[in-house]
This record gives structure tokens, C-alpha cells and sequence, in this order.
């Protein structure tokens, strides 16, 4: 059975809390309500794509650290097989669940930020990683996730103060930026300034009035610029950023990455030099698997393989964007919002890192989601990609009947 059949079928068989073989009917109903969909061709496409430039990108530096050019592939393989285990299990279980734990995730997550600042891997002065024997664990990524799913929640259970009570508006924007500065503190910015967008974004879009919606982002606004302020480093990124040009402007010190990496667009033209043949990844680019993979791709494959990944992640905005729409119209607030926000956090992260691969932004630690080399992040794309699916699945006719017919039979 190929993978995609798989999917199919632990969506078939997770359609409510007690597992139940459907008619035949309804199997081929769902089955092609979620072939047509595309969601998971693409994210299997982003995917399987990621794993072979993370392999081609990786080889060089693999060889020089490890004696093994394989090494980070491997490891990212890993990682997508323990995402596709998780998956399976998420994609089965009820989004009313996520709903009721929604808040213990948060404190666990938030507890979890505490530990790393007194037991956390340091990596470039930087301490965001928990270390369980062979693997590390970035818990900001799973902190984005349990953010939003808590939000989800809190937005469906106070879906009318939050249009009309400011303090109501307040309370979860109060404690998720708590969280965010626990973020900063590693120090993470980008992950914590990503976290917040992405709940203005779900809380305007859950009601709150637009003139809150502008102050909070000036707020908003103030503090990212403190932040930035209190760390001289990143006063320097902004420095280099702002600078007339950054093959001018220190080359060969703080703008050095986006130089090699904007070289990397530059040789790639429109069809690339050919897979595997790229040489900025050969110790030019530092680090060209992780946050600069893009430049690979686009070395290597030119603009038109730059432009499908963008194409990719497009299509899975407008396709999470869609679902909550559908939600909405099935009265599925919970799944509409979660949707909102997930959609909004795989297209602001991808668009992010696109705009620092091309000088758009300055240089910031976000990976490319499902394509970059980190466990972490892969891992907690995957079940993002795997709640979506869940909300696929429930806001389908065939699967609301057998969900409300569960219901039922418990009561």
C-alpha cells in the first residue's frame, strides 16, 4: 500500500472515539474527498523534496564533522519517520480532544522553556535544546503549536466577549506573550515573534475589533524593538541589514551568510547548475541545510525549482485557509480558528525565510518548514499537517454523520 493509501486509511479509521469499519461507500467517498483535496501531496512533496536537498546541501560539512556524508540525512530521515508514526496517531484522534488538552499542552510547553534554561544544550550561545540521549528536543516549536491550539480553544469558548470585553481580549494575549518572553530569554526572536503574529492574526480573525487589533500591533511593535535593542548582536544584524550593499558593506564578517547566499541565487539563473552540483554549499554558505536551504535550491535548481517550492507552500496556505473556511460554514469553530492559525504559521515562517535567503529581512534562525534540516521543526510540521488533515476529515458530510452518530451512542 503506497503512503498516501495509508493516510487514507488512518483518516477511515479515525473517524471517532471508538474505531469502526465504515460501509464501502463511505470508504470511497472519504477516500476521494481527501485524494482530491491535495493537502498531503504537497506536504509529502515539500517533504521527500526537503530530504533530498538536505542530502545534496549536507554532504560537504557531514563529511568534514563526521566522516560520514550521511549523517544529517539519516537523522533527518529519522525524524520524518517518527513524524509520520505521530501523525498517523494524531490524524485519528478527535479535534475535541486537542480542545479539552489544549491548556495542559501550554503548561507543559511553558515548563518545558523553563527546564532548557537550566539543563538546555547551548549551540552558538543560544540555549533552546533538552537532550534525550542520542536526540535534541527544541521545545519553542512545540510551544508555537500549543499555542495556537490553546487559542483555538479559548476563542470558541469566549467567541463573544472577545468582540466586545477588552479584558477578554487581554487574558490569552497576556499569557502567550509570558510564553513568548520565556522564547526570547533562550534567545529565540524569531520563533517568539512568529508565535505572536500569528495570534494577532487568529485573534482578529476570531472577532477582536480592529482598532485593538492596531493597537496591539504597535505594542507590539515597541517591544520587538526593545528586544532588538537589548542584544547587541542583533542591533548589528540590523545595522548589516540596512547597509547600501552587503557585498560592500563587511563581506567577509557579519554579512558574509547572505552574501554567499545571494551569490547561490545569482549563479542559479533560471534552471540551476543541476541537483548535487551547487558549490556554495562546499563550506562557502555556512550552514546551507538548515536556514539557507532555499539557496541550495536555488543554485541547484534554478528559479523554477525556487518558484514550485514557493507555489507548494502557497497552495497549502490557500488549502488550510479553505478548510477553516469550511469549518466555519459546518459550524466547526474550533477547527476554523486552529486552521486559521496553522495556515497563517506555515506561510508567515516559509515567507520569512524566503525574504532572509534574499536579503528582503535580516538574517534570523527560522527554518523552511519540511524542507530545512532540524528534527524539532520537521516533527511539529508533520503533526501540523496532520491536524489539518483531521480537520479534512471531520468537516467532510460522510464523517460529520459517523462523528454525530458516535456522539450519540456514548451519551
Amino acid at each position: 500500500m503506497s503512503s498516501s493509501g495509508l493516510f487514507q486509511g488512518w483518516l477511515i479509521w479515525g473517524g471517532g472515539s471508538r474505531p469502526g469499519r465504515p460501509d464501502a461507500a463511505g470508504a470511497r467517498s472519504i477516500r476521494r474527498s481527501i485524494a482530491e483535496s491535495g493537502l498531503f501531496p504537497a506536504a509529502s512533496i515539500l517533504l521527500l523534496f526537503g530530504l533530498v536537498m538536505v542530502a545534496s546541501a549536507s554532504m560537504p560539512i557531514a563529511e568534514e564533522r563526521f566522516g560520514d556524508p550521511l549523517y544529517y540525512l539519516l537523522r533527518q530521515l529519522s525524524f520524518a519517520s517518527i513524524g509520520l508514526l505521530v501523525g498517523a496517531v494524531v490524524v485519528q484522534i478527535p479535534l475535541r480532544f486537542w480542545e479539552r488538552v489544549a491548556p495542559a499542552l501550554l503548561l507543559i510547553s511553558a515548563l518545558l522553556l523553563v527546564l532548557v534554561m537550566f539543563v538546555g544544550l547551548k549551540v552558538n550561545g543560544a540555549s533552546r535544546w533538552i537532550t534525550l540521549g542520542p536526540i535534541s528536543l527544541q521545545p519553542s516549536e512545540f510551544t508555537k503549536l500549543a499555542a495556537f491550539l490553546y487559542l483555538a480553544g479559548y476563542l470558541v469558548r469566549h467567541r463573544e466577549k472577545v468582540s466586545s470585553d477588552l479584558f477578554a481580549v487581554l487574558r490569552p494575549i497576556a499569557l502567550l506573550a509570558a510564553v513568548g518572553v520565556l522564547i526570547l530569554i533562550e534567545p529565540d526572536l524569531g520563533a517568539a515573534f512568529v508565535m505572536m503574529v500569528v495570534v494577532l492574526v487568529m485573534m482578529l480573525l476570531g472577532g477582536v475589533r480592529f482598532s485593538q487589533f492596531m493597537l496591539f500591533i504597535l505594542f507590539g511593535a515597541g517591544f520587538l524593538l526593545v528586544a532588538i535593542w537589548m542584544e547587541p548582536f542583533r542591533v548589528s544584524r540590523i545595522a548589516s541589514f540596512l547597509g547600501d550593499d552587503p557585498f560592500l558593506v563587511d563581506p567577509r564578517g557579519r554579512n558574509y551568510q547572505i552574501t554567499q547566499a545571494l551569490i547561490a541565487y545569482g549563479r542559479g539563473g533560471w534552471q540551476g547548475l543541476g541537483l548535487g552540483e551547487g558549490l556554495q554549499k562546499l563550506f562557502y554558505l555556512p550552514e546551507a541545510h538548515t536556514d539557507f536551504i532555499l539557496a541550495v535550491v536555488a543554485e541547484e535548481l534554478g528559479l523554477a525549482g525556487t518558484l514550485s517550492v514557493v507555489a507548494l507552500f502557497s497552495f497549502l496556505v490557500w488549502k488550510a485557509f479553505r478548510l477553516a473556511m469550511r469549518a466555519s460554514a459546518c459550524r466547526q469553530p474550533f477547527a476554523c480558528y486552529l486552521s486559521y492559525g496553522l495556515g497563517t504559521w506555515i506561510g508567515l515562517q516559509a515567507l520569512i525565510n524566503l525574504a532572509v535567503n534574499m536579503n528582503l529581512l535580516p538574517t534570523k534562525g527560522l527554518t523552511l518548514p519540511l524542507m530545512s534540516y532540524g528534527g524539532s521543526s520537521l516533527l511539529v510540521m508533520m503533526i501540523a499537517i496532520a491536524l489539518l488533515m483531521r480537520v479534512e476529515y471531520e468537516s467532510c458530510p460522510l464523517a460529520r454523520r459517523k462523528l454525530r452518530k458516535n456522539r450519540g451512542s456514548h451519551q
